[in-house]
């Protein structure tokens, strides 16, 4: 008995109304068949990136997330369910289950792992292209650098309250996250997170579906076609504008596109971590050198938790967790001993 041979057309019935589309085909899709995406978190716009690439007929997918799923999770992180919440599982691995029901001729790799300048390369090193799905600039920076080292796209998406944006980076032809914020990223406590400033899940979907829109024309072979803007979107009030990145000065100055100085994945510019002996501490020091408006910080925490602030430091008291945050920057998470999980704990409610 001989194996039957399958046609393109019959391997890719199940993405007929997307290969219908012109600007895709069945060569377009066998390109996404035979591309890999590493995304890097696995959370509000991680897993709606995963839903979208799996569905679409990405041929494999690698989750890489520090995270175990949360009951305040599930108003907007579309891939987990109440199973997940009582079972404690990790992000990357929920996920990876669910998408694999959704599509079972998709390859996803699951990465329970924090994303450092120690492991970052080796990654990603086989994606095609990153999709940014992380809360904090520090990772983003990381991606920027190690993706302009490799040559690999990525597409950065941030959200908060009804607001997102979205920019895609392909090294040697668009503006880089660099050259858009070439003094790195603002201070801790500078902008409100999504613990302190709220986060509606209708803007993660659109933010998602705008990087998933640029990673497929990428992908299927149309990356002359992708957008040279950042993309801001106001849902809230239906308000939509673009900033045109090709004229920014940074451009042909750049320190990590033009220069190749590649100071975040060096480990030069991370977050340096040490645990405090005896003090169920760890101690944070910010490399962005940069001073903390502890008012300002004041103000943001004040729904969140308790808030105690005198010239000198700021105290922020939640369940059996606190961190205290000084002008220059240092914070220090008491409560664990784990330098991940202080690390996370300061980016969901100050920042980094």
């Amino acid at each position: 008995m001989t194996d039957q041979v399958v046609s393109t057309e019959e391997r890719f019935a199940r993405y007929r109304r997307q290969t219908v589309y012109g600007k895709i085909g069945q060569a377009g899709q066998l390109k996404l068949s035979q591309s890999t995406v590493a995304i890097c978190g696995c959370g509000a716009l991680g897993t709606a990136h995963a839903n979208l690439l799996v569905r679409a007929g990405v041929g494999r997918v690698i989750l890489i997330d520090r995270d175990f799923v949360d009951l305040s999770n599930l108003q907007r992180q579309s891939l987990f369910d109440e199973q997940d919440v009582r079972e404690h599982m990790p992000k990357a691995v929920a996920a990876a289950n669910k998408l694999q029901a959704i599509n079972s001729e998709i390859k996803i790799v699951p990465v329970v792992a924090d994303l450092s300048f120690e492991n970052i390369e080796s990654l990603v090193d086989q994606a095609d292209l990153v999709l940014d799905g992380t809360d904090n600039f520090e990772t983003r920076f990381l991606i920027n650098d190690v993706c302009c080292k490799l040559g690999t796209p990525w597409v950065f998406g941030g959200c908060l309250g009804a607001e997102g944006q979205s920019m895609t980076i392909v090294p040697g032809v668009t503006a880089c996250f660099a050259c858009l914020m070439p003094e790195g990223p603002p201070a801790a406590g500078a902008m409100p997170t999504c613990d302190s400033g709220g986060i509606l899940g209708t803007v993660i979907q659109a933010i998602s579906s705008i990087q998933v829109a640029e990673t497929i024309k990428i992908l299927s072979g149309n990356r002359d076609e992708v957008s040279q803007n950042l993309t801001v979107v106001d849902l809230w009030n239906l308000k939509f504008r673009t900033v045109n990145l090709a004229k920014l000065p940074m451009k042909k100055t750049c320190r990590v596109c033009v220069e190749g100085q590649f100071d975040w994945l060096n480990g030069q510019r991370a977050t340096v971590a040490h645990v405090m002996c005896g003090r169920n501490s760890v101690q944070l020091a910010s490399m962005t050198k940069q001073a903390v408006d502890l008012v300002r910080l004041e103000a943001q925490l004040q729904s969140c938790g308790e808030v105690l602030r005198n010239n000198y430091l700021l105290r922020f008291q939640k369940d059996n967790f606190s961190i205290t945050i000084f002008p220059d920057g240092r914070a220090i998470v008491t409560g664990t001993e784990d330098p991940v999980q202080a690390k996370a704990l300061l980016t969901q409610y100050i920042g980094a």
